[in-house]
């Protein structure tokens, strides 16, 4: 169905479609995680052409009422997720304490040569090896995280075949004798996505994450993981915790 705009009185057009969807939105007429129409339906329903919808729709994504998902379309906005982070900080627990279902993707094990912050995190030599794990958390199958990490070798050297059979670093680390770790510091930042990282994320590379890097340790203060985390700002909000 078509809709009227009010044209040649002074407001962008752009504005008021924005504006429509906004109403739909938080008057329920479109619920959380539900579809939006594509641009062309738009064009359709406006009569206005697709730079218009699109100034529309990114100013609703930037204000968080929608998503936009690369390949997949716009969807309205769920509730975010709180992710603490502390000295104990496990994906799946947090995820399940949410009322989630959680799962983990290895995305690629390759080993590389340790250079920079994370030689220095991992209190090695720059050019020692080191396992790098590239993993995909999700909460109800909607990725929420895309993690880097980074293990000293050669004493995770076993911990390529237990992510290969389970893809969780909690339970590869125990198997590899490390049944307790927690996080030692944190830093947290904020920029815009890679491309790699805005497509395992399934979102627009205009929209932030958020990046934590962080350094866990064994009980004894070793070091086990150098930790590159890459969250969805518009499905995460970071809780720091004591």
């Amino acid at each position: 169905m078509t809709a009227r705009l009010a044209r040649g009185e002074g407001v962008a057009l752009w504005r008021q479609i924005a504006a429509s969807l906004e109403a739909e939105i938080t008057g329920g007429e479109r619920g959380p995680g539900t579809r939006l129409p594509t641009e062309a339906e738009f064009v359709a329903r406006f009569q206005v052409n697709r730079h218009t919808v699109r100034r529309a729709l990114e100013d609703l994504e930037s204000r968080g009422l929608i998503r936009v998902e690369q390949g997949r379309g716009a969807f309205v906005a769920e509730d975010v997720l709180d992710y603490p982070l502390g000295p104990r900080t496990r994906f799946s627990e947090t995820i399940r304490r949410q009322n989630r279902e959680p799962q983990g993707r290895i995305l690629r094990i390759e080993e590389l040569e340790a250079e920079g912050a994370m030689a220095e995190a991992l209190n090695l030599r720059r050019g020692r090896s080191v396992l790098r794990v590239l993993r995909l958390g999700l909460a109800d199958g909607r990725p929420v995280v895309l993690g880097a990490h980074h293990f000293p070798l050669p004493r995770f050297a076993a911990l390529a075949a237990h992510l290969r059979e389970q893809a969780s670093i909690t339970v590869g680390l125990a198997a590899c004798g490390v049944p307790d770790y927690r996080r030692k510091v944190t830093r947290i930042a904020a920029r815009l996505p890679s491309a790699e990282e805005a497509e395992h994320l399934t979102q627009t590379r205009s929209r932030p994450v958020i990046v934590a890097e962080a350094l866990n340790v064994d009980p004894d203060g070793r070091p086990v993981d150098y930790t590159q985390a890459c969250y969805a700002a518009g499905r995460v909000q970071i809780v720091v915790e004591e």
